[in-house]
């Protein structure tokens, strides 16, 4: 075969439809990539996927390429250059280039989606591949459910009631699920397929029906139902499609009822999530908790009004707002708006709800053109136009979703709904050509250099955190706190040396070693210390560090800088009870009783299963007693 300029760019174009395509498929089963081995994974194939891109602008026939660039180009490119930039300015710098290389993955992807996949036949791979492996997942669930198993890949989910397919969290599960039903309902009934696919497509709806049921995600099922009667109020609203489209609402919704009222409510854990239950407990206890949540999220926000606390900062940044009635660690706000703002700000704020007003008015736009070609075909059905209204009901499914969870921090669900966000955006074009921009020498030396140097940092971070992941995955397996563990856990440290995490972990190796008071005590609990300042170095806003440093003091005799750091740390978490109870033990080294009891009275106020502070009152209690009576207290039946 004689390679020419024309089928050299033919099949760097079908490489990058293979490799997008193929992180499709990654994402959602390898645990939706929410762990940072499969985010390394999405990088590296993404880099492929920019480097195609990059010799394809100059493989070019005509030499002088164009790139389509929409009004909702601008808002991606501002969140991205905005994103950058907080990142330089970020108080914890391990987290926040997490963050930002993601921000800058999918702000690129949807560059590469606008201007590579938008063809009809690539819209239509995308769909179908959407729609396979999510049949697949979804049937995967049922099957978990029915069979009781919490089992995902090698892992356990422990979530044995309720089915979650390749993710951990069933929530996720169906935040993944919405976004692809509406688009199997839209080609059912509006798209230009034989009967056979017709048939296997119906069968797919059902699928996917029965995997969103069982994971009875209450915030999945209002999302998904807003989803689907957004596309097929659409149907509703043209002849061609009207009569269908009123048979299957009607059908779900007479279907959906029986369903629900003779079997599904009949489930335990039905019952558990959806009945009335006592406050603390089931449906009660999510929404109060992530009203708490939120209301922590505002403080911070108003507190970091412009700017946020920084890319994926929230979670860290909690502890200083932690409500007494939250004891657990929220890791995301469970609101994709108030995450947003507490961790970017007005500034983020307005950028993304800027950006969301172009998109819609984009489609407005584009609309009655996308309507003609549905009225092209006798039938009225048209792929085109099925993928525009499915996807525009995959999209506010997720918008609704999002008021409820955190589903765009899930990579494998940002990339599904940045795909139907760009293909959306896509179809301006037939609405205008006034989005076409002409590619010359310089703007093509420069977006190749934009790709070249993305390619090259995920690269380069997937080597750094691959060592790191390596190292990380041999210390797991060694014995809980042992020596072992702490000599791989620093080649993983050395692999990434900003992770404070590591340096934390390494640290408690070595105090638990030295606890066992051999002749190195001393030595091990200083080495401990020295990796407990190195954590505390590199998140300021970590009380964890500070509580076992103090501990270690306590240990070295040196109760005037344990304290120190003890109050430091409480600056940070005042409201935790594992604090409380570290404060409350360092007052049992010192021997004052009467503060260390008002310690484990309040742990056991913010949380009463803690059965350290019961424990160590008791012990607070018989010392007292002790000193009053100027008599030891025995031991109970002495």
């Amino acid at each position: 075969m004689v390679f020419t300029r024309k089928n050299l760019d033919w099949w760097c174009e079908r490489g990058m439809v293979f490799l997008f395509l193929a992180m499709l498929v990654f994402a959602p089963l390898a645990f939706g990539a929410a762990e940072l081995w499969a985010q390394l994974v999405l990088e590296a194939m993404a880099a492929g996927v920019f480097i195609l891109w990059g010799v394809r602008l100059w493989l070019k026939a005509n030499r002088r390429p164009k790139i389509l660039w929409p009004p909702l180009a601008w808002p991606v490119m501002a969140f991205t250059v905005y994103a950058i930039y907080r990142y330089f300015t970020a108080d914890i710098e391990y987290v926040a280039r997490i963050e930002v290389l993601q921000v800058i993955l999918f702000a690129l992807l949807f560059f590469v989606v606008l201007n590579n996949l938008r063809g009809q036949e690539e819209t239509e791979l995308v769909a179908w591949t959407l729609i396979t492996v999510a049949t697949v997942i979804a049937c995967l669930a049922v099957a978990q459910f029915v069979t009781h198993s919490d089992r995902v890949w090698n892992v356990y989910s422990g979530a044995m009631t309720r089915g979650t397919g390749t993710y951990i969290s069933p929530n996720h599960l169906a935040g993944f699920l919405e976004m692809i039903l509406p688009l199997a309902l839209a080609f059912l009934l509006a798209g230009k397929i034989k009967i056979v696919p017709r048939i296997l497509l119906g069968y797919a709806v059902v699928a996917l029906l029965g995997g969103l049921t069982v994971t009875f995600s209450r915030a999945g099922w209002v999302s998904a139902a807003a989803g689907i009667f957004l596309t097929l109020g659409i149907l509703l609203g043209h002849k061609n499609h009207r009569l269908p489209a009123a048979i299957l609402l009607a059908v779900l919704l007479l279907g959906g009822t029986v369903f629900v009222n003779h079997y599904l409510a009949k489930t335990a854990t039905f019952e558990q999530r959806v009945k009335p239950s006592d406050p603390g407990t089931g449906a009660n206890y999510d929404w109060d908790t992530r009203r708490l949540m939120w209301g922590a999220a505002e403080r911070m926000w108003l507190d970091n009004f412009w700017l946020g606390t920084g890319p994926a900062h929230f979670d860290y940044r909690f502890r200083e707002y932690r409500p007494t009635e939250f004891q657990g660690r929220p890791d995301r706000c469970h609101n994709d708006y108030l995450n947003l703002l507490a961790d970017w700000g007005a500034v983020g704020g307005i950028i993304v709800i800027g950006g969301m007003g172009i998109f819609v008015f984009g489609l407005i736009k584009t609309w009655p053109h996308v309507r003609r070609a549905e009225n092209d075909f006798g039938s009225g059905q048209s792929n085109r136009f099925a993928f525009f209204v499915g996807a525009i009901g995959g999209l506010g499914a997720l918008a609704v979703h999002s008021l409820m969870d955190f589903n765009l921090h899930i990579p494998a669900n940002a990339l599904v709904a940045v795909t139907l966000l760009a293909l959306l955006a896509s179809q301006l074009r037939f609405a205008t050509d006034n989005y076409w921009l002409q590619v010359f020498t310089r703007e093509r030396i420069l977006l190749t250099g934009v790709l070249a140097l993305t390619a090259a940092v995920f690269f380069w971070q997937g080597w750094r955190g691959g060592r790191e992941s390596f190292w990380l995955a041999r210390a797991g397996r060694q014995h809980i706190f042992s020596l072992e563990g702490a000599a791989l856990l620093e080649k993983a440290f050395a692999a990434e040396p900003k992770n404070f995490q590591t340096a934390d972990d390494i640290g408690e190796c070595y105090r638990i070693q030295s606890l066992d008071g051999g002749n190195d005590y001393r030595q091990l609990a200083q080495t401990a210390n020295g990796w407990f300042a190195r954590a505390a170095a590199l998140d300021r806003h970590d009380p964890q560090s500070r509580m076992r440093s103090g501990l270690c003091l306590d240990w070295l005799d040196d109760h005037v800088a344990a304290e120190k750091m003890l109050y430091e740390a409480g600056a940070l978490d005042a409201n935790s009870y594992y604090f409380v109870n570290t404060l409350g033990w360092h007052y049992v080294q010192t021997g004052d009783y009467p503060a260390a009891r008002e310690c484990f009275i309040r742990s056991l106020s913010l949380f009463g299963d803690n059965a350290t502070a019961r424990n160590y009152l008791q012990i607070c209690d018989e010392k007292l007693v002790e000193r009053a009576s100027g008599r030891p207290v025995l031991p109970s039946g002495y």
